[in-house]
């Protein structure tokens, strides 16, 4: 396979949308937001006029830029105008406590945060007290279909913090009203956009990704495996925030010429419903909850003689967490187009393996993407030149590819753990059959010491998905006199849900026998609880932190 060559002189803004209008692509809807839809040219019109406001501004080259925002266009102007003006890109969540994001506010030291006026209210005492921030650019928090544009005013609070303040109306307005400044020009290794980690054990790490590492899995990703194509309209379930909707629902069709189609409400079954009726999607980016709670949203629609149609999507995209394969099955039976599981992190910016058109096998992530080397390595592996585990034993996975990142931003310990040259730690357990395929076995840290014996909440969790009444389960460790035990949180299936505490008792028990049956005994849940949800965490995986906190 050949390699992509980036340039030299590369940045992204232009690969990703000023290289269409070059194409001829300037009346193409670019992006539809409800009733409304802004073609290639209108988001470059309104991306510009952004970059000349941050130039002026001293926004610019390595300049960090705070951006947290929900999904609407705005996101998409600013993330553009960011990239484009030199600038580095960090993205927040929100619906993040405000704590949460006044740590990141201050941790990477950005000089501008752009958000709506609830969050910037929510920041107030982080603005006044930044010592790095000199700019808030404020952005309407607008229903699907609303105007981004709309005027504003800046809230008496927001005033004399120390940093200016300024509306996004006013901004596009100046913008377009100014001189041309010329953008600085930016190399392929040039810091662009700094991915968080999930933060499973502490505090989120920026990864610190540079212009090529995006084009570079644009490329092997998107284009030569999955195949994005300009008819294509794109849909997430996962918000723009998240490095894994970033690229499946923006950088990925704006590279092809394609359609991103943005929802800004909360992504609940409904929510996403609703935009799969009115934008009829070619690519869905899901999850494996969301894939569970669609099928019982589906069946409940059903029963009212209103089925979800979901004829127009060609594929879905998983990632995030495992998908287990009754749930794969029970959704590709419900609704024909293929599902591509796969695995990606911060560290690599996305997906380096997984499963592709014409080459799915349930339960697996599949194969490596072209252009990426893996590697199933001992635990205690100091380096990536160790000898692989044997066929079907469990090692943890290590990853080699140009989308590498630099390093964790202000923790030199943490990245000599985890970076090795050109080769990624990722800390994810796998086994390999013969055929090359690999299979998840959970993370390193994830495991519980039962009996003595390691077990993985995973393979407890698909067993337990695989008993006909359970539509989610989640694993953790619960102390039984100083002893670490399974405990599993279910979710029970619609129509199996029991009306009394003796039908509950015995579906508990029930679980258990299933999971004694098909498992090693020291492996079943000691204690089952039946809820209505899985809580989430900003990723949309299930956050067993709260699990943990519920013991």
């Amino acid at each position: 396979m050949t390699l992509p060559q980036i340039p030299e002189t590369f940045n992204l803004a232009d690969y990703y949308l000023f290289d269409r209008l070059g194409e001829g692509l300037g009346d193409k809807t670019a992006l539809r937001f409800g009733g409304r839809a802004y073609s290639y040219a209108a988001i470059a019109e309104r991306t510009s006029a952004l970059v000349q406001w941050m130039l002026r501004h001293g926004v610019g080259l390595e300049q960090r830029t705070y951006l947290v925002l929900p999904d609407t266009p705005a996101f998409a102007w600013t993330f553009f105008a960011v990239l484009r003006a030199g600038g580095v890109v960090t993205l927040g969540n929100p619906d993040a406590p405000a704590e949460d994001l006044a740590y990141v506010l201050d941790y990477v030291r950005a000089g501008l945060l752009v958000t709506t006026p609830k969050t910037a209210l929510a920041l107030a005492g982080a603005i006044g007290q930044g010592q790095h921030l000199g700019h808030v650019l404020l952005v309407p928090d607008v229903p699907t279909g609303g105007d981004c544009e709309e005027a504003l005013e800046v809230p008496e609070a927001l005033k004399g913090l120390g940093a200016s303040v300024a509306a996004l109306s006013v901004v596009l307005g100046a913008g377009r009203a100014s001189e041309p400044v010329p953008c600085p020009l930016t190399h392929r290794d040039d810091h662009a956009i700094w991915l968080f980690t999930s933060g499973s054990t502490g505090r989120s790490k920026a990864a610190m990704h540079s212009h090529r590492d995006f084009a570079f899995g644009t490329e092997v990703y998107a284009k030569r495996t999955m195949g994005y194509r300009p008819d294509d309209v794109t849909v997430s379930v996962p918000r723009l925030y998240f490095g894994y909707a970033t690229g499946t629902n923006l950088m990925f069709p704006f590279a092809v010429g394609a359609t991103t189609a943005l929802f800004s409400e909360r992504p609940t079954p409904e929510a996403l419903a609703n935009a799969i009726e009115r934008d009829r999607p070619t690519i869905v980016t899901n999850v494996p909850t969301m894939m569970a709670k669609l099928l019982e949203h589906d069946a409940a629609r059903a029963a009212e003689g209103r089925p979800l149609d979901l004829g127009s999507v060609r594929f879905h995209l998983s990632a995030g967490e495992a998908l287990p394969p009754t749930l794969l099955e029970r959704f590709t039976a419900r609704w024909s187009a293929p599902v591509y599981d796969g695995i990606g992190s911060a560290e690599m910016f996305h997906i380096y393996c997984t499963n592709r058109p014409g080459d799915v096998i349930p339960g697996s992530l599949g194969r490596a993407v072209e252009g990426y080397a893996l590697r199933v390595l001992p635990e205690e592996a100091e380096g990536a030149g160790a000898a692989e585990v044997g066929p079907g034993e469990i090692g943890v996975l290590w990853v080699r590819g140009d989308s590498v990142a630099h390093g964790y931003w202000l923790d030199r310990e943490k990245s000599w753990r985890t970076f090795h040259g050109h080769w990624c730690r990722t800390g994810d357990l796998f086994r390999v059959d013969e055929r090359g395929y690999l299979w998840f076995a959970g993370r390193a840290d994830d495991l519980l010491k039962v009996s003595g014996l390691w077990v993985a909440p995973l393979e407890v969790e698909t067993c337990l998905c695989e008993h006909p009444a359970v539509a989610m389960a989640a694993v953790i460790g619960a102390e039984d006199e100083g002893l670490v035990k399974p405990k599993a949180f279910v979710v029970v299936r619609q129509g199996a849900r029991p009306v009394d505490d003796a039908a509950r008792a015995a579906l508990v028990e029930a679980l258990q026998a299933h999971v004694k049956q098909h498992l090693s005994k020291h492996k079943y849940p000691r204690w089952i609880e039946l809820c209505d949800d899985l809580p989430k965490n900003d990723r949309g995986k299930v956050d067993k932190k709260a699990l943990k906190a519920r013991t």
